[in-house]
């Protein structure tokens, strides 16, 4: 009997990572800070962790409406330790508020880090973080609008995460994770959007020294694979062109409801060749979405733009919001600040057609759940949830597949050291870049 292939990651060490312990309600963990947290019931199973609910006044009940969540993990596991990484360099209040209000926005879609540590219990030792409670992911409302969102909603989101990339970026990491199941709506204000889930979150440009750019084999097709980048499908580490490309394709996706790889996510190699392809002829990649009546200008437009960046070539984030805002005009919409997820598009309701299972959903049948490895599984769809987990229930996430960034430039780049050689095949196992501390 054949044995089972290797779900995602499971290749480079996470698979004797330990599986973590419930605690009773009302258990109380002290951060670093020396705050005390008491937990509520659990809310959902990340692979290695548990989701809990929380409060920060220990004096009290958690209940059903507590504002803030906690995720737990043994703590020799890795994926919440990068997690934290990034939330304690780049997450902090007072950078968030800073920035908010030297860019004059109204929010800035980027959870902020409400605290961490570790907690004893049982002869083991555990790695908490604390953070805000959202409520559902995009996922689950694209799910809802039949797979498709209106155009001046999918303008809207990118909008919002050209600010959250920017600050991102101009923080030395990049997010390599961007999909609408790591998209959730405030719990207190639907017309908010925040970016989640930093267990690929890397580390670019530390101390603002650059990485290089390098094709490692053992890291082909890291992320998740319908929206992973060119880079990632080459084995490259991530950069902030890769984010943007994936936006790109998630944009598409939102817009015409299935992006033209999808019939066969179960081939990494023909995924990545497809984006190539799609890469070097633009107009032909918009044919394959839309009917040439309905091509958004706009996005030919933005990819054109993305495509022309150099492996470490700083993107023009403003050029990139007037290519989004054209489109807006163009439709007779205006960025009004309301996200409305009730417009039907072309008549569609809910979707009775069932998409092919992506490789990492068909993996994750076969593997135990992740939240955060380097091949980090990803939300599914939710009937309630709280930040993005299903209430009540193990936390549904299909493994992180392999990023694939976007191709360079057409002319080479002078950032770029070392000339982007022919894609190496793929491989079953799968890795992440190696994280920066």
């Amino acid at each position: 009997m054949p044995a089972k292939p290797k779900a995602a990651g499971k290749g480079r060490g996470p698979a004797k990572r330990k599986l973590a312990e419930e605690f009773p309600p009302g258990e109380i963990l002290t951060d670093t800070a020396k705050k005390c947290w008491k937990l509520g019931t659990p809310v959902g199973q990340g692979g290695f962790g548990l989701l809990y609910l929380a409060n920060e006044n220990a004096t009290q009940a958690v209940g059903a409406a507590a504002p803030y969540v906690i995720k737990v993990e043994p703590s020799d596991n890795g994926p919440l330790f990068t997690e934290l990484k990034f939330y304690m360099r780049a997450a902090k209040p007072d950078l968030i508020e800073s920035w908010r209000k030297s860019r004059k926005l109204k929010y800035l879609g980027v959870p902020k880090y409400c605290g961490s540590g570790l907690h004893d219990k049982g002869g083991s030792r555990y790695r908490f973080m604390v953070m805000d409670r959202f409520g559902t992911d995009l996922q689950k409302k694209f799910e809802e609008s039949g797979k498709k969102f209106s155009h001046k909603l999918v303008l809207q989101l990118g909008l919002r995460l050209l600010d959250i990339l920017e600050y991102i970026h101009e923080h030395e990491y990049v997010h390599a994770d961007i999909k609408a199941s790591n998209l959730l709506l405030s719990y207190k204000d639907p017309n908010q959007v925040y970016l989640v889930d930093y267990g690929l979150a890397y580390r670019y440009s530390p101390e603002g020294t650059l990485k290089e750019y390098k094709e490692d084999p053992k890291r082909c097709h890291d992320g998740t694979i319908e929206f992973t980048s060119i880079d990632a499908h080459k084995g490259v580490a991530p950069a902030r062109r890769g984010d943007l490309e994936i936006l790109g394709y998630c944009m598409i996706q939102w817009l015409c409801g299935r992006l033209p790889w999808e019939d066969n996510l179960m081939d990494p190699n023909y995924v990545r060749d497809c984006k190539i392809k799609c890469r070097e002829n633009v107009e032909e990649f918009m044919k394959k979405c839309f009917s040439t009546e309905n091509k958004p200008d706009e996005m030919v437009r933005f990819i054109e733009e993305v495509k022309s960046l150099g492996y470490n070539d700083k993107p023009d984030y403003q050029k990139l919001r007037s290519i989004l805002r054209d489109g807006l005009k163009a439709i007779g919409a205006k960025d009004d600040d309301k996200l409305d997820f009730s417009v039907s598009v072309n008549g569609a309701g809910p979707s009775s057609v069932k998409a092919p299972k992506r490789k990492k959903e068909v993996e994750k049948e076969e593997s135990v759940e992740t939240d955060g490895s380097p091949a980090k599984k990803r939300k599914a769809p939710q009937k309630k949830g709280v930040n993005g987990v299903k209430m009540g229930s193990p936390k549904k996430a299909a493994p992180k597949m392999p990023r694939a960034k976007k191709a360079a430039p057409t002319a080479p780049s002078p950032n770029k050291p070392v000339a982007e050689s022919k894609p190496p095949p793929a491989k079953r196992g799968r890795g992440r870049p190696k994280k920066n501390s």
